[in-house]
């Protein structure tokens, strides 16, 4: 185990190129947080839909997310579509981490959405409303309130997953911190380091979610 003041040192010395890292990790989760959202609203919209071949759809999907390493996902993506034509390995990570992330969000949002009272839908209706329109300004946003607190532990998750983008070369947190400790011969000094970077933007991303409920409890009363 390294000295505190080495790691201190060591700390002070490389937040430059940890800094970059570390925003280059927040792009890439949020990217992948807001596609993964629009993926997942989409498919959990198919699972209610109550039509079978669109319930069959949206199950595959979430079995075969759920049943495959992320890491699998991102070299598919990363080595499978570069075949074809070049994706870069930002966009490969987004999308694998999108698609990743998709499949847990499509769960939530469902049971989110199937949580909400039927009489709603019923209430908006009665007023005229479209079906599609009741539940896009009735059903979701209450959806949406129930479904926060997981949705933000997912944020989370995908945050930490975000280092698996490192094995596709990619100079994202994980990335600088094996290379450096590599190349300095200190791997255990620098992978300190980087979980003190992680716990920075947990602690970050943490806040904004509970903001974020804090505000629509207060809209609530």
């Amino acid at each position: 185990m390294p000295s505190f003041s080495h790691f201190f040192h060591i700390l002070t010395d490389t937040k430059g190129v940890f800094i970059k890292a570390m925003l280059l990790t927040l792009e890439l989760t949020a990217v992948s947080i807001i596609i993964g959202i629009a993926i997942g609203l989409f498919f959990a919209l198919l699972k209610i839909s109550k039509i079978k071949i669109l319930e069959l759809i949206s199950d595959t999907y979430v079995y075969l997310v759920r049943g495959t390493p992320l890491i699998v996902q991102i070299f598919i993506l990363y080595f499978g579509i570069s075949g074809i034509f070049l994706l870069p390995d930002f966009w490969a990570a987004s999308l694998a981490l999108a698609l990743h992330n998709g499949a847990y969000i499509s769960e939530i949002l469902r049971g989110a959405i199937q949580a909400v009272d039927k009489g709603q839908m019923e209430a908006g209706r009665s007023l005229g409303m479209t079906k599609a329109l009741a539940l896009r300004r009735i059903i979701l946003p209450q959806a949406f309130r129930r479904a926060l607190p997981p949705l933000g532990n997912q944020f989370i998750i995908s945050l930490k997953d975000s280092s698996l983008a490192a094995f596709i070369s990619m100079n994202e947190l994980f990335n600088v911190a094996t290379t450096l400790g590599s190349n300095n011969f200190d791997e255990m000094t620098y992978l300190l380091i980087v979980a003190v970077y992680y716990l920075l933007l947990v602690a970050l991303m943490t806040f904004v979610v509970n903001r974020f409920e804090l505000k629509l409890a207060v809209s609530d009363r």
